[in-house]
């Protein structure tokens, strides 16, 4: 494994993360109307954690292979969308775009497992916890929008 291109890969998985601290999601959050199942506040960044490196490892073995312009191109999609949604969400309080980016960052993140997989099996694996989770997250957000429908797009006083 080429330990230069995972420190890349790496190091925008770190950026992305960054928007978590600089967003927390603070006392607005804690106020809204959640589903039972909303995962406790530990879990996310655990969850990350696992995910960015997986997915950073995943991205270096596709990456030096030959053909693979798709699938780098929706490595960057996700992680572009990934790194959108806290900032929307939680920095500008907006429920319903932020459901939106979600979608795109599904679409990505799927388009990255199958394009990953045809390519590096190990790969396209390593993207499926990813998937189940922004499922999860998609539909916790979905969930947030409808019972807050008077949040959903409130600006940030």
């Amino acid at each position: 494994m080429d330990w230069s291109v995972f420190a890349i890969f790496l190091a925008a998985c770190c950026a992305a993360a960054a928007t978590g601290s600089m967003f927390s999601p603070g006392s607005w959050y804690r106020g809204l109307d959640k589903p039972f199942w909303t995962p406790p506040n530990w879990v996310f960044p655990v969850v990350w954690v696992f995910l960015y490196l997986s997915s950073a490892f995943a991205a270096t073995r596709v990456a030096v292979l030959d053909a693979t312009a798709h699938a780098m191109a929706f490595w960057a999609m996700q992680i572009a969308f990934n790194t959108l949604w806290t900032p929307v969400f939680f920095g500008l309080r907006q429920i319903k775009a932020a459901f939106f980016i979600m979608l795109g960052l599904w679409i990505a993140v799927a388009g990255t497992m199958v394009s990953f997989w045809v390519l590096d099996r190990l790969s396209g694996l390593l993207f499926v916890p990813y998937l189940v989770w922004v499922t999860i997250a998609g539909a916790l957000n979905a969930s947030v929008w409808r019972r807050n429908p008077n949040e959903a797009t409130t600006p940030v006083k």
